[in-house]
């Protein structure tokens, strides 16, 4: 007997899901965040949906328009726990230490 187990959520799905769902908490209207944002109605209901890979860009800009910043939509696609009791008010990964103040490293990209 052969069993094939389920196909693990896209990237895009999970995304798409978190963006949906903070929308609809916010209780506003994809005619409402897609004026925000500057994205297409039709495009921003094919990211709600999955339906379409945001870029970076379309991603910065919807979530802009939620005042969520691109860090929580990640961690909440990932479903990792948000603390919301730290940070200024800013969500952050439950039990997440920020580094201590000290030199920056940088990281050179010319060969």
């Amino acid at each position: 007997m052969s069993s094939t187990a389920p196909r693990a959520p896209l990237l895009r799905e999970l995304l798409g899901a978190v963006l949906r769902e903070e929308r609809r908490v916010q209780g506003r209207t994809l005619a409402d965040v897609a004026a925000a944002s500057g994205v297409s109605l039709p495009h921003l209901s094919q990211v709600e949906r999955g339906g379409k890979e945001p870029s970076s860009e379309v991603v910065a800009a919807i979530c802009g328009a939620l005042g969520l910043p691109v860090a929580d939509l990640l961690r909440r696609a990932a479903g990792e726990p948000l603390d919301l009791t730290s940070a200024g008010g800013r969500a952050v990964p439950a039990g997440f230490t920020a580094p201590a103040a000290g030199p920056v490293a940088h990281l050179s990209l010319v060969a």
